[in-house]
């Protein structure tokens, strides 16, 4: 079911982007380039290539997602460098953020996002691999965190920082920080966060904005009250698809950055309510793997996914709507962009394959139980959870390791009283009172059989025979070997299905 979720809301959210970006993008796209149709074939381009990584992801065995982890951070950390050299990063409105590729830009920060998510969890699950504070993962996290943030704003770009910080915390949270920690780190980074804002004055006047929009609407809270307008035409079915106002040049950034606006305008409050449906029922598989996933990289791998694109979702409309300032965020698979589009697509079919590795997954689909879209897509079968020595780091590492413990001296038990012939798992010997009370009780107390009647219908008595069928009895004891229909087992005897019966040595039971 989270694999169907994924793919579907995946699927649904893509699609939904496109048609608003034709929609949004083409006055635009017809001023700029004389077709009305430029900006959209861009984004179906890279919707295509971000549709192949999806699908890329999705067939990667998760060994190897880790083991391209450390040379994807220092890949990563070295775009980040070369975007802030002139002749290779493009300078685009005072911001130097894309790398020309020629038909294609990179966006490294974007980059960045998706790779941060996969080596944090990958080093915070192997845990230490050295002694001293070098080897501590989060120290490790923490000093990569920080260089990454650095670069980021020297761009400048905080919006992107803002997120990176977001996953970080993601991954430390469901790492097991503890919450005095956690509170500690939040409260440092919202502080540097708003002496960042302060910093530059155009980051001010958004803030003025946002906090008094009437006060410049021409300037500074012009887009602002232009998405509040959009949203407001719109009412609760829209204007229909297509025909929104606001993209006349009159909200700027309308298929990018407010996009949510044009999508209000034109398919009012319903379809508002329909796209952050998909990002609930985004964040909700979400959940639901990180619950049912038996391995902890994948955990965190799909809480830093989920966290980073909620996050963001949650960002972008809150400043659409006028509830945050407006900081550039794009919402995910719906705003126009190349590297979001991309890269958010190849994060989306890692929660697919994560989604895939859950413990009744893998059960069903090794057992043969496949439904049809796995073998349509012709996706291979994944390898059950192995855990390795080392696990989480914290307070989640010693529970996790407590557990594994525990599974795994129930395994050791069990496999040495398989081979013992001793008691199945789950079945619990008795005292040694109690083994010789049963004792007793076969045997039958003071030599004479339990409850004393031990034959009917002509069953031999102690020490005679029996007038039925001829045989001799057993002094002290019934005899259990007649098979007729007037001999009964006494009722200490033990019978076929009892200690030392045919089916019990059949069987391999000791008790």
């Amino acid at each position: 079911m989270s694999f169907h979720l994924v793919v579907t809301v995946t699927a649904l959210l893509t699609l939904s982007g496109l048609a608003m970006v034709l929609s949004a993008s083409s006055v635009a796209s017809y001023t700029e380039d004389g077709s009305a149709y430029s900006m959209f074939n861009s984004q179906l381009m890279y919707s295509i290539i971000g549709a192949m990584l999806f699908y890329l992801a999705m067939r990667l065995p998760v060994s190897w997602v880790r083991r391209l982890a450390t040379p994807s951070i220092g890949i990563a950390l070295l775009l980040l460098v070369l975007v802030l050299v002139p002749g290779i990063g493009v300078e685009v409105q005072g911001a130097r953020r894309w790398i020309d590729l020629g038909p294609f830009s990179l966006q490294p920060s974007e980059v960045m996002k998706l790779v941060l998510v996969i080596w944090g969890a990958h080093i915070l699950t192997r845990g230490k691999t050295m002694p001293g504070l070098l080897g501590d993962p989060r120290l490790r996290l923490g000093f990569v965190s920080v260089l990454t943030f650095a670069l980021v704003m020297l761009q400048p770009n905080l919006s992107t920082t803002i997120a990176l910080a977001i996953i970080v915390g993601a991954l430390l949270w469901f790492s097991g920080l503890s919450v005095k920690s956690f509170a500690v780190l939040a409260a440092i980074c919202g502080a540097l966060a708003l002496v960042l804002g302060l910093s530059a004055g155009y980051r001010v006047e958004r803030i003025q904005s946002f906090l008094n929009p009437s006060s410049d609407p021409q300037h500074g809270g012009y887009q602002a009250l232009q998405a509040k307008f959009s949203l407001a035409d719109g009412g609760l079915f829209g204007r229909g698809p297509g025909q929104s106002r606001s993209k006349w040049n009159y909200l700027p950034n309308s298929h990018n950055d407010f996009i949510f606006a044009i999508i209000g305008e034109e398919l009012g409050l319903i379809g508002c309510l329909v796209v952050i449906a998909l990002f609930v029922l985004f964040a909700y598989a979400g959940l639901r793997i990180m619950l049912r996933s038996a391995d902890p990289f994948l955990r965190l791998l799909v809480a830093g996914v989920t966290a980073w694109t909620i996050s963001q979702a949650f960002i972008n409309i809150g400043y659409v709507v006028g509830l945050l300032p407006v900081t550039g965020l794009q919402l995910p698979l719906i705003s126009a962009g190349g590297s979001s589009t991309t890269v958010t697509l190849a994060a989306f079919g890692l929660m697919a394959n994560a989604a895939r590795h859950e413990p009744e997954a893998v059960a069903a689909l090794r057992s043969g139980r496949e439904s049809r879209l796995p073998k349509l897509l012709r996706l291979p079968l994944p390898e059950p959870y192995r855990p390795e020595r080392s696990g989480l780091v914290g307070a989640a590492t010693r529970g996790e390791r407590a557990q594994r413990a525990q599974q795994h001296m129930r395994r050791q038990r069990a496999e040495a009283a398989a081979r013992a012939g001793g008691p199945r798992s789950g079945q619990v010997r008795g005292s040694q009172a109690a083994r010789e009370s049963r004792a007793r009780q076969a045997r039958g107390t003071h030599g004479r059989p339990v409850g004393g009647t031990p034959y009917r219908r002509g069953g031999a008595a102690p020490g005679g025979s029996s007038a039925k069928h001829g045989g001799a009895g057993t002094p002290g004891r019934g005899d259990p070997g007649r098979t007729g229909a007037g001999a009964r087992r006494p009722q200490g005897a033990p019978s076929q299905f009892q200690r030392g019966g045919p089916e019990s040595r059949k069987r391999g039971d000791r008790w």
